[in-house]
């Protein structure tokens, strides 16, 4: 039986458009090439990966093998979100394949044409008894995960999330989260302010600022604040020109709710200084900076999933990073500048689930590197062996010889006859070779 021929990507091109009004580019840099470049990695690396890892062994082991094999979990439960529906359904499907599982996926209804598109074709490339894809809401989605799987994995937001690993951990589930949150961007005086505007303005605004991994506001020094946001300006103009609402390059929110929520967040904070536009009817609001906000406004206080990016000011790297840490630890954290020692002052002083300088978003694109959160932002990871470990069971083995059993018979009852000092002889021995009692 030949496959069935590859989906054009034309297909891919429509659904998304009809759903985020993302553009051709967008859908094949962020969507795309991300999940091939998955699939390609695991298929090359897959037989290193599933090699048996052995270990040291001591000195009551010299005889035996001592290794960590690697065995598939089972059934998984795979939960994408839509700001990016296909890429967060299928990288880690990846990996849950390259690691053995079967597997149950769930695009985002947020994205409905995209999640009826992969419900039509999964089924044509992957067998129909191992992977199955649904189309539930957040509250059935509750119901499906106390069906039992053997792994969850979810990306999505803050709260879903956390329903997500309560319902789970009624039936001692394992759970993957990768949570939405607040992406600090620190810019230093001593930095290019037209190239770290440029990447800020690509970062937050792609996909109509509907991503993950964006910054969501900049901590700048008040000496460079003006120069910075006038650069930002410049790069809207260059990026969308001077009606945005008419550019090819930028989308739109995804439904209503999203689109009020942001708004009225838009409107209950800070100035605008650039943008601000918004047409309910089209669901469209215009690449937006803010200036003059403060840390209780709403658009600080809430995850924004809108093309809006607030810039507030201070006076130190030192109080940029108490700033952050404030805060809830985010998975991202942004910084530019030209010195190093601020950079690593930065990376080291904060806790994130990734952090990237002198540009943004790129370090959670590549497959070499693990994407995941910390604390609020989730927990475990994915991508290239990071994804296959997240989906297999690593379990020690110890497979020793019928040998010797002169010596081992010293550890079984009755005990009154042994001599203590043997023992401690035997423990001196063991602190020496990083192993337990080797009377063993």
């Amino acid at each position: 039986m030949s496959s069935p021929p590859s989906p054009s990507p034309t297909r891919w091109f429509k659904t998304l458009r009809r759903d985020l009004h993302k553009p051709r580019f967008e859908t094949v840099l962020s969507e795309l090439v991300l999940v091939k470049n998955e699939a390609l990695h695991a298929i090359n690396n897959l037989k290193k990966w599933m090699q048996p890892q052995h270990v040291e062994r001591n000195l009551s082991t010299t005889l035996d093998a001592c290794l960590v094999v690697g065995e598939p979990l089972g059934v998984v439960l795979i939960i994408g979100t839509w700001c990016s529906p296909v890429h967060a359904c299928l990288v880690p499907l990846v990996g849950a394949i390259a690691a053995g599982n079967c597997a149950v996926i769930s695009p985002s209804v947020c994205t409905s044409h995209t999640a009826k598109l992969l419900q039509q074709l999964i089924p044509l490339y992957l067998d129909n008894e191992c992977f199955h894809v649904i189309l539930a809401s957040t509250n059935d989605l509750l119901e499906v995960v106390e069906l039992k799987f053997d792994h969850v994995f979810f990306i999505g937001n803050r709260e879903e999330g956390s329903k997500m690993a309560q319902a789970a951990a009624r039936t001692f589930t394992p759970v993957t989260l990768l949570l939405t949150g607040k992406n600090p961007c620190y810019v230093d005086q001593h930095c290019d302010n037209a190239m770290a505007a440029q990447r800020i303005a690509w970062a937050r605004f792609h996909n109509a600022g509907q991503s993950m991994v964006a910054p969501d506001y900049i901590l700048c020094h008040a000496d460079i604040k003006e120069r910075l946001v006038q650069a930002l300006k410049c790069c809207l103009m260059q990026f969308y020109g001077s009606d945005p609402r008419e550019s090819r390059s930028f989308g739109r929110i995804v439904n209503l709710e999203v689109f009020n929520c942001t708004r009225n967040m838009l409107w209950r904070s800070g100035k605008v200084a650039v943008g601000g536009q918004v047409i309910e009817a089209e669901k469209y609001i215009a690449p937006t900076i803010m200036t003059e906000v403060v840390e209780s406004d709403p658009i600080m206080q809430q995850e924004v999933f809108g093309p809006v990016l607030p810039v507030l000011t201070i006076n130190s790297v030192d109080e940029a990073t108490a700033f952050i840490n404030k805060q809830e630890k985010p998975l991202c954290v942004y910084a530019y500048s030209n010195n190093k020692k601020v950079i690593s002052e930065v990376m080291s002083k904060t806790s994130s689930g990734s952090f990237c300088s002198n540009d943004c978003v790129l370090q959670s694109l590549m497959v070499l590197l693990p994407f995941g959160g910390v604390g609020a932002s989730g927990m475990g990871s994915c991508h290239g062996r990071y994804s296959f470990d997240t989906f297999s069971h690593r379990k020690s083995c110890l497979l020793r010889s019928t040998r010797f059993e002169c010596v081992t018979y010293l550890r079984y009852p009755p005990y009154e006859d042994r001599n203590p000092s043997l023992m401690a002889w035997a423990s001196t021995l063991s602190q020496k070779s990083q192993g337990w009692c080797q009377i063993l």
